[in-house]
């Protein structure tokens, strides 16, 4: 639960992504509750029971992968861990930006919390500590295959609490012990079981993911506001939208979406214009089917969501130390198998995209004299000295094409590594760092599709849209100046890409309660 006056207490339960949003903006006190740490306490216990009792157990006193059949001899168990965390950061490329890894933090802090992990509690609060000062692990993107998990970005989170590798400390980097010190904080030496337990899981995955769904989840409702300023634009009918229809059809995102168009419609002087009299039966498909396509991507949203939020609050290291009836039982199975992550991934960004594909007809029939009823060609009042908004089609014609190439589903892919032992991979790595540029690309979709349609309502002046995009429009033209000639237009939609990231039209993204 959040506090208002304290910290972000932590249970071990599953963290909204609304919650993860907020936390991964900047440093966060977070603490553990009560019961998470007696939880910790209490599995710590049984893994010191085992190494008492001399008993061979995977992880414990065990090699790894395909070595683990090699027992490790007592003397060497912390560097048994400590070689682990060193071998397996082995990631490349970009590193992964500081909300991603602040989330990354919160959210294997979160795991051992739980209690099934075997880790001290000074574990978790190590990985709280780095969040509370900011000390931000240097975390390449590439080298996850998704199971046993997040090895290598994992095993990169975990070298800065050892004071080894790279981290971020007030926009610097440097090496983590450096940083460490520069916090007022210590390296932390692991025991016994320790490495594996910051090792194996799906946080990178789920932390790049649910930040990306989170933002998706804005696009989806976002995709309504600009699709009805375009129908405003284009004289269509909202008729397509009446509630009987999509009753008839009851999927939750559709009929949500429908009702989300006829609100943001409610009392339009354009649509009164031709409610009578015009020939036209019916809108093309990009516009009468709104609510069918934008509802279809709400729904598989939502369902990444519901998927992720189960995730943030899941045991997904191996071994596990399980409560029984004789105390604990440490029972290896295969929770860090990011399948689950993976497809609902996958599926988010094929559904954004289609979602994006939507938008580019409606601005292709905005800016397209062949089709734009009457606004002027690529909406500018001097055609043929002026280009108007021709190229701004193009840029999201580019953006479309790539997100196309992007939503081939990485999760049908497998490689098996570990010399054979790890023979079915998830790839939810490359599915999260996928749609994360899909939701970019997005961004830049709906900001084109924005400010053309802005444009086009424009041109039906003296007649006025809906008070709901009325207002919508002048918080538009705050950033985006009508194009009264041709400029450098990329700035604009730079600009208004951020606007929708930092929440400027969320006003309007869900009807009023």
């Amino acid at each position: 639960m959040s506090n208002n006056s304290g910290p972000f207490i932590l249970t071990g339960e599953a963290i909204p992504l609304v919650y993860l949003a907020e936390l991964a903006q900047g440093p966060s006190r977070v603490a553990l509750h009560p019961d998470a740490m007696a939880r910790m306490r209490a599995s710590r216990q049984a893994v010191e029971d085992v190494l008492a009792r001399g008993e061979a157990v995977y992880g414990i006193n065990t090699g790894f992968g395909k070595l683990s059949e090699v027992r490790i001899p007592t003397d060497d168990l912390v560097r048994l861990q400590e070689n682990l965390v060193r071998s397996h950061a082995c990631g490349v490329g970009e590193p992964l930006p500081a909300n991603e890894v602040r989330v990354m933090l919160l959210l294997r802090a979160n795991v051992l919390a739980k209690g099934f992990s075997g880790a001290r509690v000074e574990v978790a609060e190590a990985l709280l500590a780095l969040l509370e000062h900011d000390v931000l692990p240097w975390v390449p993107s590439r080298g996850s295959v998704g199971a046993s998990g997040d090895l290598a970005p994992l095993a990169h989170l975990a070298l800065t609490l050892l004071g080894e590798g790279d981290a971020i400390y007030q926009g610097r980097r440097m090496p983590s012990g450096e940083a460490l010190t520069a916090a007022g904080l210590a390296p932390l030496q692991l025991s016994a079981k320790e490495g594996l337990a910051l090792l194996n899981g799906t946080q990178a995955m789920t932390s790049i993911g649910a930040l990306a769904v989170h933002r998706a989840q804005r696009l989806v409702r976002l995709a309504d506001i600009s699709g009805a300023l375009t129908l405003e634009a284009l004289l269509g009918t909202p008729t397509a939208f009446d509630e009987r229809i999509h009753r008839a059809r009851p999927h939750p995102g559709q009929i949500a979406s429908a009702a989300h168009l006829r609100w943001l419609m409610d009392e339009s002087a354009i649509r009164e214009s031709h409610r009578h009299g015009d020939p036209r039966v019916q809108d093309a498909y990009c516009l009468r089917c709104m609510p069918q396509v934008h509802g279809a991507a709400r729904d598989m949203l939502a369902r990444a969501a519901f998927t992720l939020e189960i995730e943030t609050g899941s045991a997904t290291d191996n071994p596990l130390v399980l409560p029984s009836s004789n105390g604990f039982d440490i029972l290896s199975g295969g929770n860090f198998h990011g399948a689950p992550i993976a497809a609902v991934l996958d599926f988010a960004t094929i559904s954004l995209t289609d979602l994006m594909s939507i938008c580019e007809r409606r601005v292709d029939r905005l800016i397209n004299p062949d089709v734009n009823e009457g606004l002027p060609p690529f909406l500018t009042r001097e055609a043929g000295v002026s280009s108007g908004y021709m190229i701004a089609h193009v840029t999201l014609a580019a953006l479309l094409n790539e997100c196309r190439v992007l939503s081939h589903p990485a999760s049908v892919d497998n490689t098996p590594t570990s010399g054979g032992k790890e023979d079915h991979v998830s790839m939810g790595m490359t599915s999260a760092l996928k749609l994360r540029q899909v939701v970019s690309n997005a961004e830049y979709t709906f900001a084109i599709e924005l400010i053309a349609a802005a444009e086009g309502v424009e041109c039906r002046a003296p007649l006025q849209p809906s008070s709901c995009l009325r207002e919508v429009m002048r918080v538009l033209r705050k950033t985006v100046a009508p194009l009264t000639h041709d400029r450098v237009l990329s700035t604009d939609i730079e600009a208004l890409a951020a606007e929708i990231r930092e929440g400027a039209f969320d006003a309007w993204l869900e009807i009023p309660a």
